[in-house]
């Protein structure tokens, strides 16, 4: 889920100067992690089509189910013990957990979604496509390249016989799009297990790791009216649906629909089942993010605090509100990773910036329960949850080395 973008620049500067040596005092790159890197880059590619070609948009149970058995049946071969969870809400497909064990200290979370925002025959109706510089197709950096990228570190660790760590759970969410009601309560129990989070969502071009997210939910503006015969007695009836405009009518200006803070967008909207019935019902959605967990109360109760004015005689309105991920806020923690990260990233003459959004994730939940996260560890990418979604194909190589040794440094020494 990824939209705005801010560099924090400030910290950002910080962050260099904390490395070895400064910007140009790098450490020297760890050439079989990168000739590996580069090895695996066609590999990435094939597996990376291989699971966009699969429908799997949120609440597609035969779809996600496909995509899963194909991760699941490569993780088995990397040596994993790898099970399902199910879902912990109807209408969705399992969870994959699969799990490495290792002789370090460590202990590491990753976490990538497998569901897309696309319906069925999206995949069939553009499939993936390469050109020089970009893939294309549903899903293809958020979040399939995530889930590619994952496992293609997870193998190169195998091939190269590393095993400096303790633990390294690999979890596939079967739900993020919809704020992982599928999987929130795995994910949190996971996290308490876990020293550090590392989430596949696309990395912010030009090249950033996420260091904070707004947190999600939705309000929903519910309206009951009165249905009648739109031809042969529409004044009998109370037209829920013009109710529902006035309603939203008065919330034109109140918050802001763009920027960094907080933000409220009408998304949905639905009334009405035929063209000569006066509507009984209507229903608008309106997706919320916020920086800070109060944030929603606070926007939820101005909502409500407009609804007791009608202008369509006996007509009743109501709100429902559907939280979903709460903010992830930067502090020291993610910080000191973040520096850890662009450390890695220097090794191979690259820098990495540190940005935030309003797309919500799991690692928000991740930090609740007390477990740094750092996010953003997908391929570069954009366009997300559009028909010309793409991922920078030049950003596989850097952003695999650099999950790679995060995986390496953080098994042997972590946070």
């Amino acid at each position: 889920m990824n939209s705005i973008r801010v560099i924090t620049g400030v910290l950002s500067a910080v962050l260099i100067a904390m490395l070895p040596g400064g910007a140009d005092g790098a450490s020297p790159r760890n050439e079989k992690v990168y000739q590996a890197a580069q090895a695996n880059r066609a590999g990435a590619l094939e597996l990376l089509k291989e699971i966009v070609d699969i429908d799997s948009g949120t609440g597609d149970v035969e779809g996600g189910t496909k995509v899963e058995a194909v991760l699941r049946a490569r993780l088995i071969q990397l040596g994993a013990e790898v099970h399902t969870e199910p879902a912990e809400a109807p209408g969705l497909p399992d969870n994959l957990v699969a799990v490495f064990h290792g002789t370090g200290k460590g202990k590491i979370l990753i976490i990538a979604h497998v569901d897309t925002v696309f319906g069925p025959g999206t995949a069939a109706a553009r499939p993936f496509s390469m050109d020089q510089e970009r893939a294309h197709g549903p899903g293809v950096g958020d979040e399939k390249a995530g889930v590619v990228n994952a496992f293609t570190a997870l193998k190169i660790l195998h091939d190269m016989g590393f095993k400096n760590f303790a633990t390294i759970t690999f979890m596939l969410d079967d739900s993020e799009e919809r704020g992982s009601p599928g999987s929130t309560k795995l994910i949190k129990r996971l996290a308490r297990e876990h020293n550090v989070e590392f989430n596949m969502e696309p990395g912010d071009p030009p090249d950033a790791l996420t260091v904070w997210r707004k947190g999600s939910g939705s309000i929903r503006i519910q309206v009951k009216g009165r249905a009648a015969h739109a031809g042969m007695a529409p004044q009998d009836g109370r037209n829920a649906a013009v109710e529902l405009m006035h309603q939203l009518s008065a919330l034109q200006g109140v918050f802001p629909t763009s920027g960094t803070g907080i933000t409220v967008n009408l998304t949905v909207l639905r009334a009405g089942e035929r063209a000569n019935i006066i509507p009984d019902q209507a229903e608008a959605t309106l997706n919320v993010r916020y920086r800070k967990t109060e944030e929603f109360d606070a926007i939820l109760a101005k909502v409500e605090a407009g609804i007791h004015s009608t202008q369509v005689p006996d007509t009743t309105v109501t709100l429902a509100h559907d939280p979903a991920f709460p903010p992830l806020t930067e502090n020291a923690q993610i910080d000191a990773l973040a520096a850890r990260a662009r450390a890695i990233y220097a090794e191979i003459g690259k820098t990495v910036e540190l940005s935030g959004n309003g797309g919500a994730s799991e690692s928000a939940l991740a930090m609740s329960e007390g477990t740094v996260a750092l996010d953003g560890l997908g391929y570069v990418g954009g366009d997300f949850h559009t028909d010309h979604e793409w991922i920078d194909l030049n950003s596989i190589v850097p952003r695999l080395y650099l999950l790679t040794r995060l995986l390496m440094e953080t098994g042997a020494k972590p946070p």
